[in-house]
């Protein structure tokens, strides 16, 4: 005889009210997830980006980030680029690409360094995705946990970021207005033995200030005595408003086999490209090739190959002429306003380039606490405690002044200062 499955409503006691001599259900148990790897649990958000949703509203004046004015994009020449990638080479632009980067725009961004100054090929580059991808590289290529690295003091915040994540211990070198002591750095270099140096030497994030020559070169040699990389971080050394250019430190005796340079065209055309460059000695650069399969495979083929298109055939001097002078404009409207918009007793320097005004207030001021305060009044800046890795200057602040018309930057400064007045020192 075939059993047969009983279809018939079952007239058992419901779930709802077991029968007594029912045995008690058994709850299932589940175990929690793993833990976040330490390294991410011990490494903060950027108060930069948290900062800058807080402000996204219009109404507000934002000095916090270091947005490049969208008004500034030479918007029709990208189209143009990007029309002519996707029109007369769809197959190329819309396909997988080599990890080290796009031939053409390799060639085309080492023929603009070699005019500048450092005789560079294609071969010597690696095409990353924004010049923060290139930080995260080397980092990926030289560190490992509980390496010693150098960083000025105050450092660009998302260096932090990155050497935390690494595991690495990052050590400020003091300086001063212009800059990292090398007398300093070579101290620390003996008792430290750090793996690298990380500097952005022209007007540096977050002070804006410049490195000169001598100590440049004084580095170059601290370097090429100990043992030591350096990665120099240069995203804004075309955005000079006055003054001569500095060469980079990888143009200095001894600096040749061990210095990284990093390069972008976020400040110069566009931050949504996410392109950037490092120009590396072989055998490092091939390991930072190696990083990158791992990480994304390759940069975006098609931004690649309108990038190359644009830095051809594009009027890239003009539009930065075009750019520098705006930028100078603001630069002024934001220092000289300061005076009435800082307490008195506050100091401010004047850059020669760049995005950034650096500032410090009086004792008795915290940056940070003040801050809420002064977003009510629809103005923001960022305190300058985050960007120290030693004791911050809980006094200090960064002041982005390239986002902004002059005209909106005086009314800005207008809201900082009574922003300022209510806290007091």
């Amino acid at each position: 005889m075939t059993a047969t499955a009983d279809l018939t409503p079952s007239t058992s006691p419901s779930p709802a009210s077991p029968s007594p001599s029912a045995p008690a259900p058994v709850r299932a148990t589940t175990a929690p997830p793993p833990a976040l790897a330490a390294r991410v649990r011990s490494t903060g958000s950027s108060p930069v980006r948290d900062i800058l949703a807080l402000t996204a509203r219009p109404e507000v004046v934002s000095f916090a980030g270091g947005l490049p004015a969208p008004e500034l994009f030479d918007s029709a020449g990208l189209a143009a680029a990007f029309a002519h990638a996707l029109r007369e080479e769809p197959r190329r632009a819309l396909q997988y690409s080599p990890t080290d980067g796009d031939p053409l725009l390799r060639e085309t961004l080492a023929g603009r360094l070699s005019g500048r100054g450092l005789p560079t090929s294609g071969d010597d580059l690696l095409v990353t995705t924004g010049s923060q991808q290139g930080l995260s590289l080397l980092a990926t290529a030289l560190l490992e946990p509980g390496d010693v690295v150098l960083v000025e003091e105050p450092c660009y915040l998302a260096a932090l970021q990155v050497f935390s994540l690494a595991g690495a211990r990052a050590v400020p070198v003091p300086g001063d207005a212009d800059g990292l002591d090398p007398a300093a750095l070579e101290e620390i270099v003996v008792r430290e033995q750090p793996r690298l140096l990380y500097l952005v030497p022209s007007f540096q994030n977050p002070t804006g200030r410049t490195l000169p020559a001598d100590r440049r070169a004084a580095v170059a040699e601290v370097a090429a005595r100990h043992g030591l990389w350096v990665v120099e971080d240069d995203p804004y050394g075309e955005l000079r408003f006055e003054g001569e250019p500095v060469p980079w430190i990888s143009c200095y005796p001894g600096a040749e086999d061990r210095t990284v340079l990093l390069g972008s065209l976020s400040k110069t055309v566009a931050p949504g490209l996410r392109l950037g460059w490092l120009r590396a000695p072989g055998g490092l650069r091939r390991a930072c090739v190696l990083a990158k399969q791992a990480a994304d495979l390759h940069t975006s083929t098609v931004d690649q190959a309108a990038a190359a298109r644009y830095l051809q055939v594009a009027d890239l001097a003009g539009h930065l002429k075009r750019v520098r002078e705006a930028y100078r404009e603001r630069r002024d409207a934001l220092v000289d306003g300061l005076g009435e918009a800082l307490p008195e007793g506050s100091r401010w320097n004047r850059p020669e380039g760049g995005m950034f005004v650096w500032a410090t207030l009086p004792a008795g001021f915290d940056t940070t606490a003040a801050l809420p305060t002064v977003v009510r009044r629809d103005v923001a800046y960022v305190p300058g405690a985050p960007f120290f890795c030693g004791p911050p200057d809980v006094t200090s602040m960064r002041l982005s002044f390239v986002t902004h018309a002059p005209e909106e930057i005086r009314e800005g400064l207008r809201r900082l200062g009574r922003g300022l007045a209510a806290v007091g020192g």
